[in-house]
């Protein structure tokens, strides 16, 4: 009989569910949405009983039509990083969501982090202990989940008063399947309360948790991620439909269970990843900080390795923005509402634009920037419009716009590891774009890699854990599945012009961050 890790990927635009066998192989998946409420002030949350409605729904659909139920011998979960969800001794949600868009906490982390002194807004003696023991330090943005606690305590004391536990998505959606409340070594980082020097024994540190002012007890226990954390309740397998008692891994946040399932799992194997939010990486053997850039190797699922953390704050976000909010948008100039293959339509628009989009430049920063900038208050444009541009050099603008700032990143990536990617391995919703895809080569330099079922990356590396965590598969073993299913090769033909616009885009980040500073000093 043919065995079957059902994996879950919680999404910010909502879970994704998949069936692999345990070798590796994509069986099927399904989907469900969830919203999203953006707040004054800079707040994104959601609702964890929306996420689990979700999640129900779409894998009740696919176990059913697989008939896959009794095959299932384990579950594995994957989800967006950086979130909090705070929770009552009563098991349940205290407050909504609190996800990795909210910005809300950036007054209160810049109070923990600063000194008498300062560094980059950093007291010294604090920055050195943060980046010693955890490779990286609270971000200035206040985007880390540890910002969000802060705010908690300061602003909905009453929600923090009554925590039992502070959870991240993924260790949240654990508990409501197991009753099991843990967080993983990689999935607790971004609290920066723990000590990383080994990435096999990640404990929290006694220091770093009285400068953040977090009591130990709000903060679950630590495991592996590729240990098995406990059995599926009667409850959460009646939800699922599936049956009680099936081992759930301990899984893993978005950014690594990409590179997971990117198949990039040896060292210095790189990957591209542009879903709403988008990242380089690769695992490394060593640890090291580029604080100024906001570069990092953190923790890695897989056993005793480190990956490199970074992450642009929106990529797919600036399509789907361009689609609800300005071809679609409904408003008093209300266009026919968005049709199902809308973003197909963006696509085939853009391609109808020549390379550098007639000198249109679109700044992808939707919700400011994380790496190589940290910097919350920096805000997207089109620039250089004219009366002649017209909207495939505004669509295609937006797809070079991102790709622009991932060549950026790749530099600041590349010069982090000492090491130049021959190739990435390309994964993510933008991987289905023939169009972005022969783009991020011609931007990047690069040979590009596209993974057969890109979208799909998230799910086959919360697989992967699930059958390694049930000694089913080896890593590497499991990894081989991830095919490739087409190769771009830079055009030298648009070298140059890709270099100037590259030029000039950093050009317009230098002149303009003052403005944005000054505009969005409340936001």
């Amino acid at each position: 009989m043919t065995e079957y890790v059902l994996a879950i990927d919680l999404g910010t635009s909502g879970p994704k569910v998949a069936l692999f066998t345990t070798g590796g192989a994509f069986v099927g998946g399904d989907a469900e949405p969830v919203g999203l409420r953006l707040l004054e002030g800079g707040g994104a949350e959601q609702s964890p009983a929306e996420w689990w409605r979700a999640v129900s729904a779409a894998a009740r659909r696919l176990v059913g039509h697989a008939r896959a139920a009794d095959s299932v011998v384990a579950v594995s979960v994957t989800a967006q990083w950086s979130g909090t969800v705070p929770v009552g001794h009563d098991g349940e949600p205290l407050h909504d969501a609190i996800i990795w868009m909210d910005s809300r906490g950036a007054a209160a982390v810049r109070e923990v982090i600063g000194g008498r002194l300062r560094v980059q807004g950093y007291g010294p003696r604090k920055l050195r202990r943060w980046i010693r023991l955890t490779g990286g330090a609270p971000a200035r943005s206040g985007k880390d989940s540890i910002a969000h606690v802060l705010w908690l305590q300061r602003e909905r004391r009453d929600v923090a008063r009554a925590t039992w536990l502070y959870l991240e998505p993924k260790d949240w959606l654990n508990y409501v399947l197991t009753g099991v409340a843990v967080a993983t070594h990689d999935s607790i980082t971004l609290h920066w309360v723990t000590d990383n020097r080994r990435p096999d024994r990640v404990d929290y540190d006694p220091g770093l948790l009285a400068t953040v002012g977090v009591p130990r007890a709000q903060l679950p226990t630590l495991v592996p991620a590729t240990g098995v954390i406990g059995g599926l309740t009667p409850a959460a397998a009646e939800a699922l439909g599936l049956p009680a008692g099936i081992p759930v891994a301990g899984g893993t946040p978005d950014v690594q269970s990409a590179a997971l399932g990117s198949g990039a799992v040896r060292d210095h194997e790189g990957h591209l990843y542009v879903g709403t939010s988008s990242w380089i990486t690769c695992h490394v053997p060593f640890k090291k900080t580029d604080l100024l850039r906001g570069v990092a190797t953190l923790p890695s699922p897989l056993p005793g390795r480190y990956y490199v953390a970074n992450e642009q704050e929106t990529a797919g976000a600036c399509l789907t923005w361009l689609r609800d909010r300005v071809l679609h948008a409904d408003d008093a100039l209300a266009t026919p509402p968005a049709p199902a293959d809308a973003l197909a339509r963006i696509d085939r628009l853009a391609a109808t634009a020549p390379p550098g989009s007639n000198g249109v430049i679109f700044t992808p920063w939707l919700n400011g920037e994380r790496t190589p900038v940290d910097d919350h208050r920096l805000r997207a444009a089109w620039h250089n419009l004219s009366l002649r541009t017209t909207r495939a050099d505004l669509a295609r603008a937006v797809l070079e716009g991102v790709a622009l700032n991932s060549r950026w990143l790749l530099a600041t990536v590349e010069r982090f590891t000492d090491r130049r990617f021959p190739w990435l391995r390309f994964v993510g919703g933008g991987a289905r774009s023939e169009v972005w895809a022969q783009i991020m080569a011609d931007v990047l330099g690069r040979e590009i890699r596209v993974v057969e079922h890109p979208l799909d990356a998230n799910v086959r590396g919360a697989a992967l854990l699930g059958a390694v965590a049930t000694r089913r598969a080896s890593v590497e073993g499991f990894a081989a599945g991830a095919k490739i299913e087409r190769v771009h090769t830079p055009d030298p033909a648009t070298a140059q012009t890709y270099t100037e616009l590259y030029r000039e885009l950093r050009a317009i980040h230098d002149r303009t961050r003052g403005v944005y500073a000054r505009l969005n000093a409340h936001g």
